[in-house]
């Protein structure tokens, strides 16, 4: 396999924890309260300018309206807004893609992240980190002082306040990597599943599945303890002691089965990339899955789905796989698109005929059997690029099976 190597720089976010003075720490919680009162003030002017123009209120004047009305770094003010403006928007671009259940921005916020851009920070050698708040009411405020024992190597662009059990920092960087540009010209599809998280097959006729049954088997341990949890909590009083303490256990297992998942996807798209860069793959091709888990309950010819598939389909992270693969390929320099992949799974690519099957094999009866998963990545590559699902001029060759330690 012939490879460049060169050196990119890429953008990540960590997260890390910090010592501050008690009398510090309760102000950092009141910075998340002042970025929550900021989120509903943008919801209150949003609406007030609606009613008196009939129009959406701009970047500008909402920031323009908002500007020297708390007592935090303007930066902090703008990115609150900025967010508003992303979450409106997002919203309308969903409305116009058809759907009509999204909702705009409207739920009023306790708390909210609070963050700060390069301007808003002043870092020291010694891990001390002095957060600004900026002026108010014409004199400049006292910085809040945290000491971070460790930080990633790289040109720190943003800090975000966040809570994890406890207040944490999300510390946006700049960092270097190492860039190997495959010399290939082959192509790959991508079969996402919830059973399988990656199912691919290469125009080299190589295939690989990495199995998904360790994320699986997290979601059923954590749905299954918090349940549990939940249950014990129905039957105290809300905020007694012992609610509380069970409600501390329910943010540790969330915590805890989050980062399991993190960890998780993470090992899983490594996995597939190395095998691309492997395969001389450069470019690589995911269906387009927004919509799976909406309206999961629809009856269809008196059929209902059952409550457990609708669980399944609602965790599903399809979403946070094709973004750990968006930035893992990037690195590597392949290509990454999404296609509409309609079809590709139970399509006969022999005779056509459509059939939905509930095992693991596809079968037809014109005699053509194959893994159900790689029976869908390979029509999903046929139709992309060989014009339609029809069968691919190379044969398939037996899968590579990956697992995650």
């Amino acid at each position: 396999m012939l490879a460049t190597t060169e050196t990119i720089t890429v953008i990540r976010t960590e997260k890390v924890s910090f010592h501050a003075h008690p009398r510090v720490i309760d102000e950092l919680f009141a910075c998340n309260r002042l970025s929550a009162d900021v989120w509903n003030t943008c919801l209150e002017e949003a609406e007030e300018y609606h009613l008196e123009t009939g129009k959406w209120i701009g970047q500008t004047e909402l920031q323009k309206r908002i500007k020297r009305r708390f007592p935090l770094h303007s930066q902090c003010i703008q990115a609150v807004c900025h967010k508003y403006l992303r979450a409106r928007d997002g919203a309308h671009a969903a409305k116009k893609n058809g759907h009509s259940h999204i909702r705009y921005p409207y739920k009023r916020k306790k708390h909210f992240n609070t963050r700060w851009a390069k301007d808003g920070f002043t870092i020291h050698a010694n891990g001390r980190i002095e957060l600004s708040r900026g002026i108010w009411k014409g004199k400049r405020q006292i910085p809040l002082v945290v000491y971070v024992t460790t930080l990633p190597k790289g040109t720190i662009k943003e800090i975000e306040l966040l809570f994890d059990r406890k207040l944490m920092l999300a510390v946006t960087y700049e960092a270097e990597v190492e860039s190997s540009t495959v010399s290939g010209e082959h192509r790959c599809a991508i079969d996402l599943g919830e059973i399988h998280t990656i199912a691919a097959v290469a125009t080299t006729g190589k295939s690989v599945i990495i199995t998904g049954r360790k994320v699986r088997s997290i979601r059923r341990l954590r749905n299954k303890k918090l349940a549990e949890l939940q249950r014990k909590m129905s039957h105290c009083q809300r905020y007694s002691r012992q609610w509380k303490k069970y409600n501390r256990a329910k943010q540790y297992l969330l915590s805890k089965s989050e980062r399991q998942l993190r960890d998780a996807l993470h090992k899983t798209t490594k996995q597939f990339v190395e095998w691309a860069a492997w395969q001389q793959v450069n470019e690589v091709v995911v269906g387009k899955l927004d919509g799976v888990g909406r309206h999961t309950s629809k009856r269809k010819k008196k059929k209902v789905r059952s409550r457990r598939h609708n669980q399944r389909m609602s965790q599903w992270a399809f979403g946070r796989t094709t973004s750990y693969l968006g930035y893992k390929l990037q690195v590597n320099r392949i290509k990454l698109r999404k296609e509409e992949e309609s079809f590709t799974s139970q399509t006969c690519p022999v005779c056509t005929r459509r059939k939905k099957v509930s095992g693991r094999v596809y079968q037809c009866k014109c005699g053509y059997t194959q893994h159900r998963d790689i029976h869908g990545a390979g029509n999903f590559l046929a139709k992309v690029w060989y014009g339609g699902i029809q069968q691919l001029p190379f044969p398939i060759l037996p899968p590579m099976y990956l697992r995650i330690a």
